[in-house]
């Protein structure tokens, strides 16, 4: 891979910072959730680390008892690359621009005294060993070989927050057969019992308009079946957690995940009345809980008039207004 750079630095300076994505990119650093400017500070202070201004093979690690400070790297920063960053930005040179490289074990946080506490001030950072070794290599025509056998040995930080990433979601399965995938939290475990066991038992033809997730409020929507029903402006911060369509019956299911708070309140029942006042479809409210231990605790709360659900007893459902459906079993 050839990393190009957009930015607009003299030649000889920019053609270095492009070899230094290059290098980071190919031993599987991510890139995808850096700006052009973040990328473009990481291999500034890569190179600022290894001593590199425009030979690789001059780059010195840790096995030469270097070890620059981030003041120190900020210095070699604005006096090689054409920069004017202020030495009070520092941390944001340990917390930015140098995390995903430490994090990788490509470059250590080191000292000239073995024993240096974390918080010592004769601490900074050097090219790990092994890395300085593959980074000395590079345009030469060891390299291909060097970085095969380097990555062979180091899963790269890319693979490994990826892997990371998929144990901390909740894959779930929609009724018409499309995956999401919910955010790890108890609060969307319920969600995922709530859309593959309530569902498919108490709204069988149901289809899902709306799911949000607590990192990301707008998970999944069907925006142009919602207007259909003239649902209230979608930006509203008033949706519950899921919103559930039975064409059959014209029902309308309002869903609310309750963990730590929100259940079906008569106030939050008045407020969803008022705001879908123009729906064509009848509303059905629903507040679920992960267990009955749970569900106790809120009962004073929750509104009369509407259902609630408990995912360790999925084949019940209990409504609170006896009087409509009084009569033997």
């Amino acid at each position: 891979m050839n990393y190009i750079s957009k930015s607009i630095k003299a030649k000889p300076v920019q053609k270095i910072i492009n070899e230094a994505l290059d290098i980071l990119y190919n031993v599987g650093i991510p890139f995808n959730n850096k700006t052009e400017r973040g990328l473009e500070k990481m291999a500034m202070c890569f190179l600022a680390v290894a001593d590199v201004t425009t030979k690789w093979q001059t780059a010195k690690g840790a096995d030469e008892n270097i070890h620059l400070k981030t003041r120190e790297i900020i210095t070699f920063i604005n006096k090689n690359f054409e920069e004017k960053i202020s030495s009070g930005s520092y941390d944001d040179i340990r917390r930015k621009d140098l995390k995903l490289l430490v994090l990788a074990d490509l470059i250590i946080n080191c000292s000239g005294n073995p024993g240096a506490a974390t918080n010592d001030p004769t601490r900074g950072y050097a090219l790990s060993p092994d890395f300085k070794r593959l980074v000395i290599s590079f345009g030469t025509t060891n390299w291909g070989n060097n970085l095969k056998e380097f990555i062979a040995n180091k899963p790269s930080l890319s693979v490994v927050l990826s892997r990371k990433r998929a144990l901390e979601i909740v894959p779930v399965k929609l009724p018409n057969g499309k995956p999401i995938e919910l955010s790890l939290g108890e609060h969307n475990v319920l969600q995922k019992h709530l859309i593959e066991n309530f569902l498919p038992r108490f709204g069988s033809d149901c289809e899902v308009l709306y799911v949000g997730d607590t990192s990301n409020k707008i998970l999944h929507i069907e925006e142009g079946e919602l207007k259909k029903l003239n649902f209230f402006e979608l930006s509203h911060n008033e949706l519950p957690d899921i919103i559930a369509y039975s064409r059959k019956n014209n029902w309308l299911y309002l869903i609310e995940a309750v963990h730590s708070s929100g259940p079906m309140s008569e106030i939050r029942v008045h407020e969803l009345k008022k705001l879908l006042k123009s729906c064509t479809a009848k509303l059905i409210f629903v507040t679920a809980f992960l267990t009955k231990e749970v569900f106790r605790k809120w009962l004073l709360e929750i509104a009369w008039e509407t259902e609630v659900w408990i995912a360790d007893n999925p084949d019940h459902l209990i409504h609170l207004n006896g009087h409509k459906f009084l009569g033997p079993y």
